[in-house]
């Protein structure tokens, strides 16, 4: 029952969340909303901050590339793709992703998850950008992507919170990608 229970108070907080904002988040309102007693939130999370560092650990998790891709190309459109999912476009992330970057600003722990989530994404285009790029190329052009995906996304969702929807964001950094590979190949 624990990663049950674990799973429905962590959809319950990107429900809350996208309600009413981090400060309008309680711990009382996101009990309600999985239909569980408050004490299970500090028996599985401790406080609130857990509870949100677990959710934001749940949705970086979506992002992991879970399967093998060989093909250098198709990694790095798989990675737009997963930035710009229904399951990272969807309100409730959304807003949970605004109020992640805006407090890990201040939180120890939340800076902590985006500095390991803004390194993983460089690195896995690093990876793929590697077998296809001269190797000067390699940091700018993975450097240049994360910042296109973040900024497409950032963008788009501030106007367009919650339909998620992202097809010319992706294939317009798919079309970036592809010019960089013209340009700079081996």
């Amino acid at each position: 029952m624990e990663p049950v229970r674990k799973k429905q108070l962590i959809e319950a907080t990107l429900e809350v969340m996208a309600e009413v904002g981090y400060h309008g988040t309680t711990i009382s309102l996101i009990s309600k909303r999985a239909g569980l007693s408050s004490g299970i939130i500090s028996h599985y999370f401790g406080d609130k901050q857990g509870l949100i560092e677990a959710t934001m650990r749940h949705l970086l998790e979506a992002l992991k590339i879970t399967k093998r891709i060989d093909d250098p190309l198709k990694r790095i459109d798989f990675i737009i793709e997963n930035n710009f999912s229904q399951t990272q476009g969807a309100s409730s992330a959304t807003n949970t992703w605004f109020n992640f970057w805006a407090l890990s600003l201040h939180n120890e722990g939340l800076h902590r998850l985006q500095c390991i989530n803004h390194k993983r994404l460089e690195r896995n285009l690093a990876f793929s950008y590697r077998k296809l790029l001269k190797p000067e190329q390699v940091k700018n052009a993975a450097a240049s992507t994360a910042a296109l995906i973040d900024g497409y996304w950032l963008r788009y969702s501030m106007g367009s919170v919650g339909n998620g929807d992202f097809t010319e964001e992706v294939t317009r950094c798919k079309q970036y990608v592809r010019d960089l590979i013209t340009q700079y190949a081996k």
